[in-house]
């Protein structure tokens, strides 16, 4: 199930762009394998503060055992690593040291792992009025995805860091590996198996937390960015202006009744035709995510990053006795009290 997207940036640098562009792929095959997986919960481009740190993670995932954290890199040539773990890369035939992306992801996993501990109390139930194991008994993983035409030279790269490198087609796979999730049955017989799991309900209270959390740096510019003031010119009170406002108050069968020649106006729309979803937060109504927690169905905002439930008062009777049904992709309300449907989605 897919909690966030990828926040596009506006981009000018050719390495800006090819990095946005490689964590755009990774977020499509992320998509493409998990967006009906209730038991997995993927949040791309993720970016939090705690303790006074601040950490942006690619692409992390939350699954019924524990977590995951990706880190995207665009490499188009050669990338090594030595025994240190140093990282190099070429482009055009010219060879030049790079942070280690492995070091960067490792630093976002711990900043992760302290919030989440932080706020356990809240996130966590308790099973049978037994205190919950917490997060450190968790699964914990990162890896690095880069770019699918990259050269990666695995001969003289420490094992340790070849066995978290790689190219983005095939990360879905060793994610799967990583994950190995089963049946509920089969888990209950598998007594090898003795890794503690999040039930559905722990699921969806983490993966809330972790969106409330988010900080949106589209916001954070918006609100720095510079207010242009602009000098506004007087309007002369011309007969023409007053019959134009006139008719933008007269009511709409009044309109039509006229035989004046007046600028036509803007047919009322019938409460069937009004759209009826969009973010409580913001007013997004086009950038979402729909997505099913615990009561129900709801969108994620790609622009405010908040929820907003589908269910809603019927637009016809204004009744709240609806309900939200799915088809596939298709997302509809239905009023029960007077028939009335409509897809929202």
């Amino acid at each position: 199930m897919i909690l966030k997207t990828k926040s596009l940036q506006t981009t000018s640098t050719p390495q800006a762009i090819a990095g946005q562009k490689q964590e755009q792929d990774v977020a499509f095959f992320l998509r493409r394998a998990f967006k009906d997986n209730p038991e997995v919960l993927v949040i791309n481009d993720f970016k939090f503060s705690f303790n006074d740190e601040t950490a942006q993670i690619d692409h992390l995932i939350v699954y019924t055992y524990g977590f995951v954290l990706i880190e995207s890199k665009s490499i188009k040539g050669h990338v090594k690593v030595n025994n240190q773990g140093e990282w190099t890369r070429s482009y055009n035939s010219q060879w030049a040291g790079m942070p280690s992306p492995i070091k960067q992801v490792e630093l976002q996993q711990a900043l992760l792992k302290e919030m989440l501990k932080h706020h356990k109390s809240e996130i966590l139930s308790k099973l049978l009025g037994i205190k919950q194991q917490g997060f450190n008994g968790r699964c914990w993983h990162y890896l690095c995805a880069v770019s699918s035409n990259a050269v990666i030279d695995r001969k003289t790269m420490p094992k340790e860091i070849s066995d978290k490198l790689f190219k983005t087609e095939f990360l879905v796979d060793e994610l799967k590996s990583i994950m190995n999730l089963k049946h509920k049955i089969i888990r209950l017989m598998n007594v090898a198996d003795t890794r503690p799991d999040f039930n559905q309900q722990e699921l969806d209270s983490i993966g809330q937390f972790l969106i409330s959390q988010h900080i949106d740096s589209n916001i954070q510019q918006a609100n720095h960015a510079p207010v242009e003031r602009k000098q506004i010119q007087p309007i002369a009170n011309t007969p023409e202006l007053e019959l134009a406002l006139e008719t933008a108050s007269a009511p709409t069968y009044q309109l039509a009744q006229s035989n004046t020649a007046m600028p036509q106006a803007v047919a009322t729309l019938t409460p069937e035709q009004h759209p009826i979803l969009s973010c409580k937060h913001c007013g997004e109504s086009t950038q979402y995510t729909p997505m099913y927690g615990k009561f129900g169905y709801y969108i994620n905002c790609n622009q405010c990053s908040k929820n907003t439930a589908m269910k809603q008062a019927c637009p016809h009777c204004m009744s709240k006795n609806t309900k939200v049904t799915k088809r596939k992709e298709t997302y509809t309300l239905n009023c029960v009290d007077c028939g009335f449907e409509k897809r929202i989605i």
